[in-house]
């Protein structure tokens, strides 16, 4: 573990398995504590028990993400455990598969609440802590659908489309008001394989990726988004700020 001049402290929501649980241990790695956010405990009990495994610390806290109430409780956590924080990762999200004629009024609102909403949330609820110590990064996780759509064959369609491209607009806002203290920068994966092999979807796109479509004629993996998340959290010097990053081996044609 590293000591309290050299400690570095991320939050990441969505931590308890897939791009999350990735980012978290690559990010403790790289001698970060850890904070996780997820309502999945016991997948978060056993991504906390690998952070720890490395060497650092790990806190985990039940919750909703759409909740903001429950963010400023979070935030407020973890400060009063390590005194700063210097990293934010949203990567908490939620598909939302149905059309705009089988959508309800509700799983519309929930879809917004837990994929940009939640954003808002966290970012409120750290940014004055990152202004106050002189710094921070904050990075949220958009997707590819943000730039097309969706595709026919997609997991999630309208909906999440429209939350992940307000995450895009919110990164730009941000980047400019957070600025220049806090640097504020999205990612937008394409097709990754998380811990659910058996999903059809991912295995009738990966059939397709191999034949074309995908430049690097792979499904992207978690590690893939997670040494891009690093970079963003660590890189000195950064003029990065207010951009979005598609990691989707130059998806094309799909």
């Amino acid at each position: 573990m590293t000591n309290d001049q050299t400690r570095k402290v991320a939050i990441v929501t969505g931590g308890a398995r897939g791009i999350g649980r990735a980012c978290a241990l690559t990010l403790a790695r790289a001698h970060y504590d850890i904070a996780l956010v997820d309502l999945l405990v016991p997948e978060m009990e056993r991504t906390a028990g690998e952070i720890r495994e490395i060497g650092q610390e790990a806190l985990i806290f039940e919750a909703n993400v759409a909740d903001f109430r429950r963010a400023q409780e979070v935030a407020d956590a973890v400060v009063s455990k390590f005194k700063r924080i210097d990293f934010l990762l949203n990567d908490a999200g939620r598909p939302m598969p149905k059309g705009i004629l089988e959508i309800s009024e509700q799983e519309f609102d929930d879809t917004i609440a837990i994929n940009l909403k939640s954003c808002f949330n966290y970012i409120r609820a750290v940014a004055p802590t990152m202004l106050e110590q002189g710094g921070g990064r904050i990075v949220s996780m958009s997707s590819l659908n943000a730039h097309s759509g969706g595709v026919t064959a997609a997991v999630s369609r309208f909906a999440y489309a429209s939350a992940k491209a307000g995450i895009l607009g919110m990164t730009r806002a941000l980047a400019k008001e957070l600025g220049p203290t806090i640097h504020v920068n999205a990612i937008c994966p394409g097709l990754i394989q998380t811990e659910t092999p058996k999903n059809p979807v991912i295995i009738e796109r990966g059939a397709q990726i191999a034949q074309a479509g995908v430049a690097l004629r792979r499904i992207g993996q978690t590690d893939d988004v997670a040494q891009l998340v690093l970079f963003l959290a660590t890189s000195e010097p950064c003029y990065i700020t207010g951009q979005d990053f598609k990691v989707d081996g130059f998806q094309y044609n799909m």
